[in-house]
């Protein structure tokens, strides 16, 4: 297809024009998807940590710090949520590879830092920490660089 037919030719021009106004959609589906694909992937991935960190607080509870010992060890081992939280990741990885076989490394990978938003978010809503003001602004600049990022083109 070429992109700029000859101004001479109003008909391969109106072609042209129909043809890329029908692409449109497509497009605009494709991105829909790509960024709930990546969106998803950053969910399960914030989920995958806060269950680990769960399991540890389990893992805590019962050996105190982990060590790299055989009881430190077969507590990690047998504490449920940790598996969950690996599971998560591997979910995570998974979806992952499908944004990765739709678009380029440097579009998506920073949407990957939207994972520190949603563990700050948790960290405040969840767990009732206090956040400082300047994490706040530092996730307030990445949200901002993500914004930008959104708006180029994935390919």
């Amino acid at each position: 297809m070429n992109p700029n037919p000859p101004a001479t030719d109003p008909e391969a021009h109106d072609a042209h024009l129909a043809e890329r106004n029908a692409a449109l959609p497509a497009r605009r589906k494709d991105r829909t998807m790509l960024i709930g694909l990546i969106l998803l992937s950053v969910v399960l991935a914030a989920l995958a940590q806060l269950t680990l960190k769960h399991g540890m607080n389990q893992v805590a509870a019962n050996s105190g710090e982990l060590q790299l010992n055989a009881h430190s060890l077969r507590d990690v081992a047998t504490t449920w949520a940790v598996w969950g939280g690996l599971m998560l990741f591997g979910l995570s990885a998974f979806v992952w590879l499908a944004v990765l076989s739709r678009a380029s490394l440097s579009f998506a990978y920073p949407f990957a830092s939207l994972t520190y938003v949603l563990i700050l978010l948790a960290d405040r809503i969840v767990l009732h920490e206090h956040i400082p003001p300047l994490r706040w602004a530092g996730v307030f600049s990445i949200m901002l660089g993500i914004v930008l990022v959104a708006q180029t083109p994935h390919q």
